[in-house]
């Protein structure tokens, strides 16, 4: 987490932040044990990539998807701008796992 991003709510089993990119930003190659992602683009445009298989779902603002727990995954922002999205994650204990 960078100091852009702002925290809307952090309990136990849940986590609703909202997490800001700069142009061309993106994050670790990751999974988590225990948590769903749910993300909304609130501004830009950003992908949601995966490994195995292999593959990205664009999200303009508005748009939305799902990251199944343990699927290694990265948010990458697509736009020459800043990028934000609305991130929940839950239910159950949040872990960031750094992907090779």
């Amino acid at each position: 987490m960078n100091d852009r991003d702002e925290v809307i709510l952090e309990t136990g089993n849940v986590r609703v932040r909202i997490m800001v990119l700069a142009a061309n930003e993106a994050t670790a190659w990751h999974f988590h044990s225990e948590v769903t992602d749910r993300m909304l683009c609130l501004q830009g445009s950003i992908a949601v990539e995966y490994q195995d298989p292999r593959e990205s779902v664009a999200l303009a603002c508005g748009e939305r998807c799902e990251v199944a727990v343990t699927r290694v995954h990265r948010v990458v922002n697509m736009s020459p701008e800043t990028a934000k999205y609305l991130l929940v994650q839950g239910v159950g204990r949040y872990d960031f796992n750094v992907a090779d």
